[in-house]
């Protein structure tokens, strides 16, 4: 320890040569700098301090940059830029990917306009006077010396003698004179402000049309008021197929055994596929089909009918002809049924007559109507029953009437709402109907009154029900944009696990089918497109463009694996397969 210390108070000797004399001194002087902030201030030593410059000469803008840069948002330059100058850049580089046309000045969106100096009202005389008269002041002449130019309508503006919209305004006509009342104090006499003109007529006399306009609106109200039921349209039909029997004496309700398929059967397919693509395409109808029915059981016959007030039946198989057309409607044709065996059926329509028809001869068999409009018909589908069928009304109304008689037999009046369908359920021993009430009734066969009434606050109207093949539920086509499935048996209730959706309808009666294997359920939509979900998991399988129009009937055949037919609003009948 001893050593140590030593050796460092050794360190600052003066030993050594000049040199070293010379360092020492150098390194005491260092070390009392070093230690002067530790020592007490002297009198006779003061500390200096060091001015810093805090800001240090730069290069400015003005001297890196060469070029002058204008502002863009400048108006006003109080000196003669060059063309450069004027037409630089904003910032950086030009863009080498801008064409000539985009890199052009422009302050509006055709181009470059440069400001003219012209008076605002100068410019809106102008423009006025060629937008009414079609002539203007010829901008590109100096008009303040004597040559003046037009252009536009010249001929025009010589003839006006170059008058602007503001100069040739419309004189003033002179008030219309009233009669004299004007005094308040004669109580009696004051007219005040509904005085009369004096050219004022007191009578209008309708004009020559118009007269002719008045006789026919007075004449259907004459016939309004009397109770005289209006004449049915002239019946008729026409057979369109060669012959009306084949070489055996059999007609077209004959059902063919030579299309590989019996048709005859009750059995149903094993298993139906989606249908991919149209095969046939019936043509004969000049407006909108309204419905179409399959002949029953066999489904070899097809009968339409359409809002050109026409029915007709059509071949399913061989060669698809029209066989037959039935008319005998004065306006559109809205529903059709056939009887059990198809050689009858009953025709709807706005003309407010149902008619009954022999489906061989096309010869119209009775007339029933009771002056309001069928929207559905139906025959009761019991054997023992095939002389009676139910339609719904307009008035709200289920009429029950018997062929034979032509008479009304029961009514059936509890709908708040024209009634849209019937459907026959519980082996036919009760009847469904829906109406615009937004309401499900169920009804007892020839009881008027309903004993099962549905309607949710939720519900909206229902405007085409199905009956599915096994009896078993109902698909009811909803106006919100769904199939509602219901029970068809015993309670009648809401199957909310099936609801099938992805479909526009509203505001239209599209016809909803089932497959005959129950694996698919199939609808037009207001779209003109054939929809197909599959019953099980309710998702939709499948969209087909079917029409142009509104697709407003499906129906699966009942003996075919893949064959629908559609309808629709552009009058034809499509078969899929």
């Amino acid at each position: 320890m001893s050593a140590a210390i030593a050796s460092l108070a050794g360190y600052g000797s003066d030993s050594g040569s000049d040199s070293d004399g010379e360092s020492r001194t150098s390194t005491d002087n260092a070390s009392q700098d070093a230690t002067a902030h530790l020592r007490p201030l002297g009198s006779e030593k003061t500390l200096s301090l060091q001015v810093l410059n805090s800001a240090p000469e730069v290069a400015v803008k003005q001297d890196v940059e060469t070029g002058v840069h204008l502002d863009p948002s400048l108006k006003e330059v109080m000196y003669n830029p060059t063309c450069d100058t004027m037409f630089a850049p904003e910032f950086g580089p030009m863009n080498p990917f801008k064409t000539q046309q985009m890199s052009a000045p422009r302050n509006m969106l055709s181009g470059y306009a440069e400001p003219a100096h012209l008076n605002d009202f100068m410019f809106e005389e102008q423009r006025r006077t060629f937008s009414t008269f079609g002539y203007a002041l010829d901008p590109s002449l100096d008009n303040s010396h004597l040559t003046t130019g037009y252009i536009g309508a010249v001929e025009e503006a010589e003839k006006n003698k170059g008058l602007t919209v503001f100069e040739a305004g419309a004189k003033k006509t002179e008030k219309r004179k009233k009669v004299k009342g004007s005094d308040a104090s004669n109580i009696e006499g004051f007219l005040g402000p509904w005085a009369k003109y004096l050219d004022e007529k007191d009578v209008a006399k309708p004009s020559e049309e118009e007269q002719k306009e008045l006789d026919e609106i007075t004449a259907k109200r004459q016939k309004k008021g009397k109770n005289e039921e209006e004449a049915p349209a002239d019946e008729k039909t026409i057979l369109h197929a060669k012959d009306m029997y084949d070489y055996q004496g059999r007609s077209y309700l004959h059902v063919p055994q030579d299309v590989g398929v019996n048709l005859r059967s009750a059995d149903i397919p094993d298993k139906c596929y989606l249908p991919k693509k149209q095969i046939h395409v019936w043509s004969g109808h000049t407006k909108g089909v309204s419905a179409i029915r399959l002949f029953p059981v066999s489904g070899h016959l097809l009968l339409s009918c359409s809002m050109d007030c026409k029915i007709k039946l059509w071949e399913v198989y061989n060669e698809r002809r029209c066989l037959r057309t039935f008319i005998g409607h004065s306006k559109a044709v809205r529903d059709i049924c056939f009887n059990n065996t198809g050689t009858q059926f009953l025709s709807a329509a706005y003309d407010r007559y149902l008619k009954l028809w022999d489906t061989e001869t096309g010869q119209c068999i009775s007339r029933f109507t009771n002056r309001k409009v069928p929207y559905c018909v139906k025959f009761n589908p019991d054997e023992d029953k095939q002389s009676l069928f139910v339609a719904g009304m307009s008035d709200k109304k289920i009429v029950q009437w018997d062929v034979r008689s032509g008479e009304v037999v029961q009514e059936y009046d509890r709908h708040l709402g024209a009634v849209n369908t019937i459907t026959f359920v519980d082996e036919n021993r009760r009847f469904v109907s829906t109406s615009d009430d937004k309401s499900l009734r169920v009804w007892e066969w020839d009881i008027p009154v309903d004993f099962k009434y549905i309607a949710e606050p939720s519900m909206h109207s229902m405007p085409a029900v199905t009956l599915s093949p096994n009896g078993k539920w109902l698909a009811c086509q909803s106006m919100d944009n769904q199939i509602l499935i219901f029970g068809a048996q015993n309670r009648f209730r809401l199957n909310k696990k099936k609801i099938f959706k992805g479909h526009m309808v509203a505001g239209y009666a599209c016809q909803v089918d089932f497959s005959p294997d129950m694996s698919y359920v199939v609808s037009g939509d207001a779209d003109g497109k054939l929809n197909i979900w599959d019953w099980k998991t309710t998702k939709l399988y499948h969209r087909i463009k079917a029409h142009d129009k509104v697709c407003i009937s499906a129906l699966w055949h009942p003996h075919e694996t893949s064959k629908v037919i559609t309808c629709g609003w552009d009058g034809q009948i499509k078969l899929w397969d």
